[in-house]
């Protein structure tokens, strides 16, 4: 099965830095979701745009989400269903639903949706992430029926990690591929 993949950056946008970024450089079959306002991110907003974009695909895709995006994926799966949307990956879940872990800014995203979603998922998950604690990430891979992966402490995934091309995720991202073929 020939895949693409839609990378999805939470909140922020994922920088030079972010393996992300690196990703769709290197992957020529990977889209990039632009959000009009990667700040002050508004749920309905950021849905609006991710189901105009799925609606544009015409291959298997894997939705590869980061943090804030984690949750816009629960939230899109929840009301929305697209043929071609086969897997995700989902890394670095933050924790919309507790002020001691996240920003005022994003508790618009919450509650964070527990159901077991539709389609193969691994979720990628640091030990010391200051964005969700460790347990709580296990229980959002039980409840979303995901595969749980530790990577050990690699903090919130992201820029700041310096995992450039990020070779362990794309290992991680090749058993996903493996598990929906």
């Amino acid at each position: 099965m020939e895949t693409q993949l839609l990378i999805l950056p939470g909140l922020g946008n994922s920088g030079e830095k972010h393996w992300q970024t690196f990703w769709h450089k290197k992957f020529e079959n990977s889209i990039r979701l632009v959000q009009d306002n990667w700040d002050e991110p508004i749920r309905e907003e950021w849905l609006e745009r991710l189901n105009e974009e799925v609606s544009k695909l015409k291959k298997p895709t894997i939705l590869v989400a980061h943090s804030l995006a984690v949750s816009l994926v629960l939230h899109w799966a929840a009301s929305n269903s697209n043929k071609n949307i086969v897997g995700a990956l989902l890394v670095a879940p933050a924790d919309v639903d507790s002020p001691q872990h996240t920003p005022e800014i994003i508790r618009n995203f919450s509650p964070m949706p527990i159901y077991k979603l539709p389609f193969p998922t691994i979720l990628v998950a640091s030990e010391n992430d200051p964005y969700a604690s460790f347990e709580r990430k296990q229980y959002f891979a039980t409840q979303w029926g995901s595969e749980f992966v530790n990577v050990g402490q690699k903090g919130h995934i992201n820029s700041d990690s310096d995992l450039k091309y990020w070779e362990e995720g794309q290992l991680i991202l090749q058993q996903l591929i493996e598990i929906i073929e």
